[in-house]
């Protein structure tokens, strides 16, 4: 008989491995896709969310019964009222019109209190993560009340050391290339180190916005990929843990969800599909011999609200 998880926060993780069948080019590597939106909210941030407010409970950061508070473009916000709520901590979270409704209600769903950062034309500037950074920090200053920082909070990476185990074990180790978009980092950052403790020769590729390539030594700018591209350097950004850089444009990213969805039965969000466009030019790159992974970081259910699935 299977045992039961003793709460819903042991639901996170273990997520299914399945291949990309119809949107892979010829003579090209083998793309596997980890399923995030398979976690209870829908998405890979439910992994650092929980490591997050676990690692600041024990050290006391975090007191019984105080307030969590952030700045989040939703999806890392969904993930810690998810959690908060679980756990029973008030959240505070800082928030902006250039995310999904769906995030929002989301959020206040699980019963977190949301304050509005408002964008230039509802785009993701560097400008705008900075406001909304400092708007979460003087929020934080009240007794009792921890400032979760993901950005800069070293907590983070750990939440995505299982998920590299888990890609290690779901292949057998056969995976030569790791293919993740950067916000914060962490996801990045986190299952590399796993990966690279079984295979130090594994290829991992950061994927960023064109419209504001910072990582790879280009301009800050506005684009439409939500919870990637901060349009400045993440603090805890480490290159000698990427291999590689790749862009690619909002348009092409939303090409490729609308795509995923029609072609291969996985209804995803942006950074998914810039995650399938970038991993498929490191397969054509790898040939057929060689296996590419890469992440469904969340479900297209929180886009329903944007322009990125409708038709007319």
């Amino acid at each position: 008989m299977a045992s039961v998880p003793a709460s819903i926060l042991d639901a996170v993780g273990n997520t299914p491995l399945v291949p990309l069948r119809k949107v892979v080019p010829a003579h090209s590597a083998r793309v596997l896709v980890k399923l995030e939106f398979a976690n209870p909210t829908g998405s890979m941030k439910d992994r650092v969310a929980k490591a997050m407010v676990e690692a600041a409970e024990r050290d006391g950061r975090l007191p019984r019964g105080g307030t969590v508070v952030e700045f989040t473009g939703g999806t890392t916000g969904v993930s810690l009222a998810f959690v908060c709520a679980a756990k029973g901590y008030p959240l505070e979270l800082v928030f902006s019109d250039a995310f999904s409704d769906e995030k929002r209600l989301m959020m206040q769903a699980f019963g977190a209190r949301v304050t509005d950062v408002k964008s230039v034309n509802h785009r993701i500037t560097a400008a705008l993560i900075r406001e909304m950074v400092e708007t979460a920090r003087r929020m934080a200053e009240k007794p009792d009340h921890w400032f979760c920082n993901q950005l800069s909070n070293r907590d983070g990476a750990a939440g995505y050391h299982p998920l590299g185990e888990e890609i290690w074990r779901q292949t057998d180790g056969a995976v030569d290339a790791f293919v993740q978009s950067v916000g914060t980092a962490h996801s990045i950052h986190g299952t590399t180190e796993a990966l690279w403790k079984h295979r130090s020769q594994i290829q991992i590729v950061a994927v960023e916005p064109s419209e504001s390539a910072v990582l790879s030594g280009g301009a800050t700018g506005a684009h439409q990929i939500e919870g990637i591209g901060i349009g400045y350097l993440p603090p805890l950004w480490d290159p000698k843990l990427v291999n590689e850089i790749r862009t690619v444009s909002t348009p092409d990213a939303q090409a490729m969800s609308r795509r995923l969805a029609t072609e291969e039965g996985l209804f995803v969000g942006t950074s998914s599909g810039a995650n399938v466009v970038a991993a498929l030019e490191v397969a054509r790159r790898l040939g057929p011999s060689a296996t590419v992974v890469t992440l469904m970081v969340d479900s297209g259910l929180r886009y329903l609200s944007t322009d990125l699935f409708r038709t007319a």
